[in-house]
């Protein structure tokens, strides 16, 4: 039976494009990479890889096997940790994103409760208030709120967050859309179109067309809304303290905003790692 060992080898060799350079991630001799490449084409009866002094390439089976032996690798790879998961702490490196203002008010303080379980993972937990591209920027979960966009990946629900429109307490006393319309609006770059139920149960899009001020942070637009700049409709996660102290008042009081979501979001692969599944199932409870 052909060693799973040789597939690592033959993996790190096309990952880092020559067997020196296997040699060193793997921490082994030249030597060494290349008889357990030559072992494992000899096994398998088929030439992997086309050498010359220059160079390596795949041929066209070792393109095939090279698909199915990083699927064989992981596979072996989540089959240890799971089996292992019961009497073990979660380690390595937990790679997190989601936006500064989610990160300050709630994956911060979860995940320093979450490393108390589990003092041996490292988190990595990167803010932005553009979507990462949770591939090519080698994230495990994405933290996204709103509307969930059509996407490759795969996401859990956590829950959900109620949206207020808001402004400093000189616009106090607005209590319609139509007294809304001709005030200052505050947009943020995602914002789309949303629901929202006036006291009769009737429903409406809310959307602020022509905005005096537009920012892709939410909080940035907290912070024009607190100095007078116009209407925002914010998260009330984000914008409570500043409504109890009076910096912020609530407009549209009997209206109400449809509920806007939270999701994990993580790459579609065949098992989900464990560490990305017990911070999920963390993050819900």
């Amino acid at each position: 039976m052909v060693s799973l060992d040789r597939f690592d080898t033959f993996k790190a060799v096309v990952e880092a494009g020559s067997l020196t350079a296997a040699a060193d991630r793997l921490g082994q001799t030249r030597a060494v990479v290349s008889f357990n490449l030559k072992r494992l084409e000899a096994e398998l009866g088929v030439t992997l890889l086309t050498r010359n002094t220059r160079q390596l390439a795949l041929t066209d089976a070792g393109e095939r096997f090279y698909l199915r032996c990083t699927r064989m690798l992981e596979e072996a790879r989540l089959a240890v940790e799971e089996a292992r998961s019961e009497h073990a702490q979660l380690k390595g490196t937990l790679r997190i994103t989601t936006t500064l203002e989610y990160a300050l008010a709630v994956v911060a303080p979860a995940v320093e409760a979450f490393r108390r379980l589990h003092p041996e993972l490292n988190v990595h937990l990167s803010t932005s208030s553009t979507h990462a591209d949770l591939i090519s920027e080698r994230f495990d979960v994405a933290i996204r709120l709103g509307r969930l966009l059509d996407s490759n990946h795969r996401a859990v629900q956590l829950s959900t967050f109620e949206v207020l429109a808001v402004a400093a307490p000189a616009f106090a006393g607005v209590n319609t859309l139509e007294e809304l319309e001709p005030l200052p609006k505050l947009g943020h770059g995602r914002l789309t179109a949303l629901s929202v139920i006036d006291p009769e149960g009737g429903e409406h899009q809310y959307l602020p067309g022509h905005c005096s001020l537009v920012a892709d942070s939410a909080a940035v637009l907290q912070a024009f809304a607190v100095r007078g700049h116009g209407v925002a409709v914010l998260p009330q996660w984000l914008v409570q303290d500043d409504l109890e102290k009076g910096a912020l008042v609530r407009l549209l009081p009997d209206y109400r905003f449809a509920p806007q979501g939270i999701y994990a979001m993580y790459p579609d692969t065949r098992h989900l790692p464990l560490k990305v599944r017990a911070f999920i199932d963390f993050m819900k409870a």
